[in-house]
């Protein structure tokens, strides 16, 4: 078995352990290490994600995949910085004012870094105006707008509104996501992407950095 391969069944059975030491023998063998991050890291997060999405795993294997895959991007980290790797694409992600739940939010952002992508997370209760700070500061090409309620979902709209005052509207991917949400909702506040569940944000995600 390669070594890559490894690196991959490691990080999907969660063994953040092995996953460090799979990556630095990976290094020590000369590897690049944009390789070991696609072919191995990132390999593993999206056998996770289509798994995840089959519900053939659920919440708790993710997050040790997710943090086996950690484990492996903290070593990758420096050397991918040294060598200029750059990532996929920047999404700004954020729960929206209000709304205190995060668990939704945070696996979307495990599922996009699993994609290579750079995930800005503004947290939780995030004001409109903070999407537009981050994405404009951050050159980010996707707004991700998570809700959990009925009553904060509202905020979304005027995230796209504040697109469009900024001018900033064509810049940018505006996605929406949680459990009340909507594909009918997302289009009748003007938002580009409603996906159901984690797996498929992370997907659309970077079919849009990709494209971009």
């Amino acid at each position: 078995m390669s070594l890559l391969n490894e690196i991959s069944i490691f990080l999907q059975q969660g063994r953040a352990k092995n996953v460090k030491e799979a990556v630095q023998k990976a290094l020590d063998e000369g590897m690049e290490a944009k390789d070991i991050l696609n072919k191995g890291l990132l390999d593993g997060m999206n056998i996770i994600g289509e798994k995840f999405k089959k519900n053939q795993v659920y919440v708790p294997e993710v997050l040790i995949a997710a943090k086996a895959m950690y484990a492996g991007m903290d070593i990758l980290k420096p050397i991918l910085t040294e060598t200029g790797v750059e990532s996929a694409g920047k999404v700004v992600i954020g729960t929206v004012k209000g709304d205190l739940h995060d668990i939704g939010k945070n696996l979307v952002k495990m599922m996009m870094e699993g994609r290579g992508l750079e995930v800005i997370d503004l947290g939780i209760d995030v004001a409109p105006e903070e999407f537009i700070e981050a994405a404009k500061e951050h050159n980010a090409k996707i707004i991700a707008c998570s809700a959990l309620l009925t009553t904060t979902m509202t905020q979304m709209k005027k995230v796209v509104e504040l697109t469009i005052e900024h001018g900033i509207r064509d810049q940018v991917t505006i996605m929406v996501g949680g459990a009340p949400v909507t594909d009918n909702f997302c289009k009748s506040i003007g938002a580009d992407i409603y996906t159901p569940d984690a797996a498929s944000a992370a997907e659309a995600a970077a079919r849009v950095c990709e494209t971009a």
